[in-house]
């Protein structure tokens, strides 16, 4: 009995001291959209109207090389929301359905060490991530939002929660569905056709003939249909944005609360989206820092393993591993054992990085692709590292894997039906058949056309990175690694 009033009364000063701290802590809003690459007005993109995503670059800082570190929504969630990458933590590719892809349960994942730390924690719109313990929130404020595709009543619904009378601060993770394409074989257009679908959201329409057409994408007819409805979707969460930002203006909180923008994957068009090549990796990054300058950019190598590490390091939490045994009272079971050493995350916060336009240390980044759908297997690993992109494509024998709506897309069809040579500046046969190994110098050939790995000239440089990845799977405790020894 005396041993277990002192294991209450030392249990009752952690947490307290705990609460006392995360008292004195900022808040956070993670805003997440859906398959958005850099189409917005502070990204260079002159036809899209996005003035609230240009209005939050303007206030924060905007980085240029960000990336996601595996290009599949779910997938990439994950990593968002531990710190790690995906294939160290079995979150290979989408959670929901058959697909049924989920995280070790000894993974303590942002939300829940926040939580831990005295916060309380939101979720508003796509979850996708899996077991929900987790990746447990406090609360899920999902009424009205029509699918996520209502940023605008998500917007609400989030002033609301954060108006509440709650001395916490607080962490919000508010994910649209939008610019992720519609289910049906029109793509966008499902969600565009009623003007009055989405109640609070203006439509802002887009002629076929003004859109910019991407290097990476054919310019045909129907992908610039495709590419005006994908637009429109952008403008519809840009108001969503617009919204939450004023609300936390309103409430007091402009000035004591972290804000990131970013997109889990490029764009949803074949040749970005669950591609490892840069229209599917890099990404928009906006950070608003409150106690930093406004309006700058930065070039470092950033990726979404550094998201978590960057918001603890904000919050002042120092991320920790479970307990060896640990009640889920939420789902009455117990959990395994967790890990014995410290925990330690993959990536790093990138909050020193942003005083400056090119900081040191941050000219070297990761990245791993697995699945998307069960049905595609198409394992890549890749490193950056300077100007050179090198990438593995470990089970390269088989032709690319399409997702179901990419496959079905105008865009794509239009390809087969017209039995086009080129697919952008690639041709088809080069997308759909990729070597082994793929080195590219990203200065000289952005669009990673030449492929430099069976150049004598830089044999050298494939060498090294082949080293450096390796070495990084081995880190990350990556099960492909054995594939460099069995393939």
């Amino acid at each position: 009995m005396l041993f277990r009033r002192m294991l209450a009364s030392v249990l009752f000063l952690a947490f307290s001291a705990s609460a006392a701290t995360a008292a004195d802590a900022k808040n956070v809003v993670l805003f997440v959209v859906d398959d958005q690459g850099l189409q917005a007005g502070c990204y260079g993109n002159s036809a899209i109207k996005t003035p609230n995503i240009d209005r939050l670059s303007l206030a924060g800082t905007r980085f240029t090389r960000a990336h996601c570190t595996t290009a599949s929504c779910s997938a990439s969630r994950s990593v968002l929301l531990s710190g790690l990458y995906n294939h160290a933590i079995g979150h290979y590719g989408h959670s929901h359905g058959y697909n049924h892809f989920s995280t070790y349960e000894t993974v303590r994942s942002l939300p829940v060490l926040l939580s831990e730390a005295g916060y309380r924690t939101c979720s508003i719109g796509k979850y996708h991530v899996a077991p929900e313990y987790v990746y447990h929130f406090e609360t899920y404020r999902n009424e009205k939002i029509q699918g996520a595709r209502n940023a605008v009543q998500m917007a609400h619904n989030a002033k609301e929660w954060i108006a509440e009378q709650d001395d916490r601060p607080f962490f919000l993770y508010f994910c649209t569905s939008d610019p992720h394409r519609g289910r049906g074989a029109d793509g966008f257009s499902n969600f565009n056709d009623d003007p009055g679908h989405y109640p609070g959201v203006t439509p802002v329409r887009y002629s076929p003939d003004d859109v910019i057409v991407p290097p990476w994408l054919p310019d045909q007819p129907e992908v610039r249909q495709e590419l005006a409805e994908f637009y429109q979707a952008i403008s519809r969460l840009d108001q969503g944005l617009g919204l939450l930002l004023d609300a936390l203006e309103e409430t007091g909180h402009w000035d004591d609360t972290l804000i990131l923008f970013l997109s889990d994957n490029g764009p949803p068009f074949p040749g970005a989206k669950t591609n490892l090549y840069q229209p599917g990796m890099n990404l928009p990054l906006i950070v608003r820092h409150p106690e930093l300058e406004t309006g700058d950019t930065c070039d470092a190598l950033a990726t979404w393993a550094d998201v978590a590490p960057t918001i603890l390091d904000y919050c002042g939490v120092e991320p920790q591993p479970a307990p060896p045994i640990q009640a889920r009272e939420n789902v009455g079971r117990t959990a395994t054992k967790g890990p014995k050493r410290p925990y330690k995350l993959h990536g790093r916060s990138f909050l020193s990085a942003m005083g400056g336009q090119q900081p040191s240390g941050w000219d070297e980044s990761y990245a791993s692709h697995t699945f998307h759908e069960i049905t595609m297997y198409y394992p890549m690993r890749v490193i950056v590292s300077g100007k050179y992109k090198y990438i593995f494509n470990i089970a390269h024998q088989l032709p690319y894997p399409f997702a179901s709506d990419l496959q079905r897309s105008p865009t794509w069809q239009g390809v087969l039906k017209r039995d086009d040579e080129l697919y952008g500046k690639r041709t088809v046969y080069a997308y759909l058949h990729r070597a082994r190994h793929e080195l590219y110098d990203l200065e000289a050939d952005p669009h990673e056309i030449e492929n430099l790995a069976f150049d004598p000239g830089h044999q050298n440089k494939l060498e090294e990175l082949q080293g450096k990845l390796k070495a990084w799977q081995k880190r990350t405790k990556d099960p492909w690694l054995l594939k460099w020894e069995y393939e």
